[in-house]
């Protein structure tokens, strides 16, 4: 069920980016509006990080995460609604409950696998299976959405991806009922206050780190979900209008499909290779990566293999698109191992501080719903290959941080540097 709750994670959040299409055709909405509801998504993170470990604290990870289900159901069903009444404002309310769930449920599904599995290096490899599912869930709902969706036209709507958010529901329910009926162990929270003058704050390589979390998950988000806004747009991309908002799905599929890859070669030489090298070398090769999609011609088109809908269901297939799309999509093996080499280079030597900084990064997510936000401003105004410099900027960034911010200036323990 906690990898299942680890899936959900990545489903429930991934279907803000694709939904973005569906809401930008029904309400006749800029690119800037259209990734609003991912916004109001990563929001949630921003006002809920904090209360959730407060929530934690008090009434424990069970309970934490059947409120939290609670919650997710209830955001999906309100988004179910928005198309009923088919209103915009019903839609983001949605998206925002929504995304205060998965706030919840991240402060307790990593630590919850980790005891289930004993710690130590089996509770590591539970952690790996759901983020390997989380991985797999995110690859699914673009492409769903895109095969729901088909051709994008001035008639398409949000009741016609209503299949996924009953899907979505349909799992919140299952999750929720078999958490109600089971005894499961309770980890062990850290309640315990800070003292003194220092603070978690006072660690340059901390704070530093915080803001490559906020970058990077803006660039995990604004790759994908900005090409996929683009891909649909016909008249945009050059893709026949019949089959643009499907090509576009499983496209943005392919991109988290490998992230999913990334994260199991990143797992194989994690014990091989440090964070900064790892860091260092997927932030340079993403640089290159997206330049290479600024420079290039779109009217140069080539064949990706991606997953694609038939009558006897999903089947390995190629879609011609212009090459810009396929350097974007190769980035998607860039920004798998990101998180997991920001955090280690972040927390190193935090000592007593690190369980505070658990708490800021989950807050600094809502870079995820900023920097794409941002992004799509930008290509309103001068066209979506162009908003790509918000992501060069990114990942230089976590270039520099990687070579020179992370540096260990301080340890909490007070031992040498």
């Amino acid at each position: 069920m906690m990898v299942l709750l680890f899936g959900m994670i990545s489903f429930v959040t991934n279907l803000a980016a694709p939904m973005g299409v569906v809401v930008k055709a029904q309400f006749d909405a800029s690119n800037f509006l259209g990734m609003l509801g991912n916004f109001m998504n990563f929001l949630a993170y921003a006002v809920m990080g904090i209360p959730a470990g407060k929530l934690l604290e008090k009434v424990g990870y069970k309970n934490t995460a059947l409120l939290a289900i609670l919650i997710g159901f209830v955001g999906v069903l309100i988004q179910y609604l928005s198309g009923i009444a088919e209103s915009f404002a019903i839609y983001l309310l949605g998206a925002f409950v929504a995304g205060g769930s998965m706030t919840m449920l991240n402060t307790v599904v990593n630590p919850m696998l980790n005891t289930l599995g004993g710690g130590g290096k089996k509770g590591n490899q539970l952690i790996q299976i759901g983020g390997s599912f989380n991985s797999l869930m995110g690859t699914s709902v673009p492409i769903l959405v895109g095969m729901l969706v088909g051709e994008v036209t001035k008639n398409t709507a949000i009741k016609d991806v209503n299949p996924v958010l009953f899907i979505a529901m349909g799992i919140f329910a299952l999750v929720g009922i078999v958490l109600w009926t089971v005894k499961i162990p309770q980890p062990q929270v850290d309640g315990h206050d800070i003292d003194g003058n220092e603070s978690v704050w006072s660690f340059r390589h901390f704070v530093l780190g915080a803001v490559g979390i906020f970058i990077y998950v803006g660039i995990e988000i604004g790759v994908p979900g900005t090409m996929m806004l683009w891909l649909a747009d016909a008249a945009a991309s050059g893709l026949d209008p019949a089959t643009a908002a499907s090509t576009a799905g499983v496209v943005a599929g392919t991109y988290w499909f490998l992230m999913l890859i990334g994260r199991f070669v990143g797992a194989s030489i994690g014990g091989k290779v440090s964070s900064r090298a790892m860091l260092t070398v997927v932030s340079a090769v993403g640089l290159l990566l997206v330049a290479m999609a600024i420079i290039a011609s779109p009217e140069n088109t080539v064949n990706i293999p991606v997953f694609q809908s038939s009558t006897s269901g999903l089947s390995l297939g190629q879609a011609e698109v212009p090459v810009n799309a396929m350097y974007l999509v190769l980035v998607g093996l860039c920004t798998s191992i990101m998180w997991g080499g920001i955090f280690n280079l972040a927390v190193e030597g935090l000592g007593k501080y690190v369980a505070v900084a658990s708490g800021i990064f989950m807050t600094m997510v809502v870079g995820g719903g900023i920097l794409p936000l941002v992004q799509n401003a930008i290509a309103d105004s001068m066209g979506y290959i162009t908003s790509y410099w918000v992501i060069i900027g990114g990942l230089a960034y976590l270039l520099f941080y990687a070579l020179i911010g992370s540096k260990v200036t301080k340890r909490a323990d007070g031992k040498a540097v």
